[in-house]
């Protein structure tokens, strides 16, 4: 309708600029114009009421001359009523030119003042040209128009004449033919821009229709899930916020109005009872006495079996045998209450004669059924999670590596740390004791021994610099000369002064002095045994050694007194193949592990005080806390198990986070750590706090996994000990170094 108003406009006073007339068509001769205006003249009479509906749909699509104009300017409006009848003429006088083949007169307007179509051109205005509102186009579908303007004439579609040939043949040559799509406002053909088009194919690809938007941009979370306690802004609260809402009161009145008032009805249940007998209500768990809490439904007999036939298989028939056995039994503990008869058909079959007995049991069956039902608990997935706190709450604990000590030519299998914490013992397969010093790994000395060296403790007294290795039958006593000349000269003359007995004792080991050549290399003393020796381990204030032996009976655990060098069997028979021993730290106390289980003996008492059950394979090692009152075991089977003395002689926890065997474990003497070492080639080190309060459990929480050995022979960490004083963790592999973990 606009596109028809301004042409009319156009042609009667001029075209405007800022319009986009149709395009060019051939020049009118002079009595062509004579001709177009007398038509129009006839026309502006009145013509339109002559023309019936079937004589007008023979001018449908005829306006095609109007519909290619561009949209209207908001200033035509001046024009007023002048507008509206030259529009209606022009449209009526276009369509009759169309149908003769005349081209429109305002062309030849726009030519002759050399006016640029396109000149002055605005891509972004919306295309207007069709004026018929929000109306459905389906309706118009059977007819030659496509809706009327406001002053209630039609506005017919545009001329479509083409035929599927054609359209072929506009396929074939048109390069653009497949990016072109048709308007169904307007009619027209519309070419489809690059942009356009790579949007359509975007949004069929199911993405985004705009390129520069990433899906996968990082999320930010402002708000984390931790619970704050200082509030993300600092606004503060509004009054409203503490006073009550008066709208909502309102509400709330209105609503309780309407329920005295019986305007609001509640919903009303619907009768659940069944309009028909149900025969099975009890044993349907969903009817009404079976969604009844406490109802159990009744026992259900058991369905027959082929023997119950009154043909059954032959394997089924009992012999003679079994038939005397069978009547010999008790009637409780047969199989079968029957015996199995072959009948040669139905007719011969005898009446049954347990008949009424197995009735009887059947309702006897019934009364005694208990009607007991345990109810489900309702559980919280989220309190099952303990609630443990944050690692980096838990500081400070080993994180990374830190030194690696290299020296050794194959698998370290013990280490020990001096008291102070300045020196390392470490031995080794290759048959020597390699001392370190723990800030800068410098070996400080390499003692060989000869052997391999199974078991290395430091001397935990301040006052003595004593180091014992276990190597072969022997515990050999060493003075690495370190550290404090007082200290080491101190340690020689309290060796010295040792005056043995007039008359020896019977002993289970023999103390040997060690020779010149042996005291050059630092050794002081050779304990004998006849026995391998597997483990040896320092009391806490260091003149008592224990010792494990590798060989059957109760002198697999020998204890020796240094200042008296004296030995004895502390048990009179064994209990199982001992694997580690350990002193408890305050107490009198000796801890034994065996394979499958714990013992604690009180020394001064000579009496077994409680034996603790890991629930495990094979214990490999065994550590005691600080305070003595809680031990962990690790095992062969990859567990770690905590006991708490005081609690039970089951284990409070077992952790099971290694892959494969455990092979030490070790708590620290000052912070509430504890780590374990695997053939999986990693140590874990866990918090262990022990609370003061005895109804306060321990807290163990797992924080760190540290790797670094690399695994030889399916051996990965052989022996792990903490720094004395720091929160670091040593560990020796099978790889041949020594690691520390800071």
């Amino acid at each position: 309708m606009a596109g028809a108003r301004g042409a009319g406009r156009a042609a009667a006073t001029g075209t405007r600029p800022g319009k986009r007339p149709s395009e060019p068509e051939p020049e009118l001769e002079p009595e062509e114009t004579a001709l177009v205006s007398a038509s129009a003249a006839s026309l502006r009479d009145g013509s339109d009421s002559g023309l019936s509906e079937s004589e007008e749909s023979v001018f449908s699509g005829l306006q095609d001359s109007g519909s290619d104009s561009s949209e209207d300017d908001p200033a035509e409006g001046e024009d007023g009523a002048s507008g509206d009848d030259s529009h209606s003429r022009m449209e009526e006088t276009s369509g009759q030119q169309v149908q003769a083949g005349i081209p429109s007169p305002r062309t030849e307007v726009a030519r002759a003042k050399g006016y640029e179509e396109y000149a002055e051109d605005s891509s972004d205005e919306e295309d207007i040209r069709n004026t018929v509102g929000n109306v459905p186009l389906e309706w118009y579908e059977d007819f030659p128009h496509v809706g009327y303007d406001l002053d209630g004439r039609r506005i017919y579609k545009p001329l479509r004449t083409r035929d599927e040939l054609d359209q072929f043949l506009d396929k074939m040559d048109n390069p653009d033919y497949w990016r072109t799509v048709q308007d169904r406002t307007t009619g027209h053909d519309v070419r489809l821009t690059d942009e356009q088009v790579a949007l359509v194919r975007r949004l069929q690809s199911g993405q985004f229709g705009d390129v520069s938007f990433d899906p996968y941009e990082p999320a930010v979370d402002f708000f984390s899930g931790d619970l704050m306690v200082h509030p993300v802004t600092n606004r503060p609260a509004d009054k409203r916020s503490f006073i009550p809402s008066l709208v909502e009161k309102e509400k709330v009145s209105r609503m309780v109005h309407a329920i005295k008032m019986g305007w609001i009805q509640p919903r009303r249940p619907q009768d659940p009872t069944p309009s028909f007998y149900d025969l099975w209500a009890q044993e349907d768990p969903d009817a009404v006495l079976g969604r009844h809490k406490m109802h159990v439904p009744a026992p259900k007999l058991a369905l027959p079996g082929h023997a119950e036939s009154y043909n059954p298989p032959p394997e089924y028939l009992l012999s003679e045998d079994e038939r005397l056995a069978w009547e010999q039994q008790e009637p409780g503990e047969r199989r079968l209450n029957f015996l199995p008869h072959r009948f040669p058909s139905l007719r011969a079959v005898p009446a049954y004669g347990r008949f009424i007995q197995e009735r009887f049991e059947r309702c006897l069956d019934l009364y005694l059924c208990p009607r007991q039902r345990k109810m489900r608990v309702n559980v919280d997935p989220e309190d099952l999670i303990p609630k443990l706190p944050r690692p980096r709450d838990l500081q400070p604990f080993p994180t990374c590596q830190a030194l690696v000590y290299r020296g050794h030519s194959d698998l370290v299998r013990c280490l020990s740390v001096s008291p102070e914490g300045q020196w390392l013992a470490s031995g080794s397969d290759d048959g020597s004791v390699r001392l370190w010093e723990v800030a800068t790994a410098r070996c400080m000395r390499t003692v060989p021994v000869g052997g391999v060296v199974r078991s290395i403790a430091w001397n935990p007294h301040p006052t003595l610099c004593l180091v014992a290795v276990a190597v072969e039958d022997s515990v050999l006593l060493l003075n690495p000369a370190l550290g404090d000349r007082l200290v080491v000269g101190g340690t020689d003359q309290l060796l010295s002064t040792f005056v043995p007995p007039q008359e020896p004792a019977v002993q289970p080991a023999s103390w040997l002095e060690a020779s010149e050549e042996e005291r050059q290399r630092g050794l002081r003393l050779r304990v004998s045994h006849g026995k391998p020796v597997t483990q040896v381990t320092w009391h806490g204030r260091g003149d008592y050694m224990a010792v494990v032996l590798a060989a059957a009976g109760h002198t697999q655990v020998l204890i020796h007194q240094l200042s008296r060098r004296r030995s004895q069997s502390p048990f009179r028979r064994s209990h199982g193949q001992v694997q580690r021993v350990a002193f408890h730290p305050v107490r009198p106390f000796l801890l034994v592990a065996s394979q499958r289980g714990v013992r604690l003996y009180h020394l001064l008492r000579q009496e077994l005080t409680k034996k603790l059950r890991p629930n495990c394979k094979w214990v490999s090692s065994l550590a005691v806390h600080p305070a003595g009152d809680n031990v962990i075991c690790g095992s062969y089977d990859s567990k770690l198990v905590w006991f708490d003395l005081d609690l039970s002689s089951e284990p409070y926890r077992v952790l099971r986070h290694h892959k494969k065997a455990l092979r030490a474990v070790a708590f620290h003497a000052r912070y509430p750590l504890f780590a374990s070492g695997s053939d999986d080639g990693s140590i874990i080190v866990c918090h262990g706090m022990v609370y003061n309060d005895l109804l306060q459990n321990p807290l163990l929480v797992p924080v760190k996994v540290l790797r670094g050995h690399t695994l030889t022979r399916d051996l990965g960490v052989l022996d792990v000990a903490f720094h004395p004083t720091q929160p670091w963790v040593f560990s020796s592999g099978a790889d041949g170094t020594v690691r520390l973990f800071t």
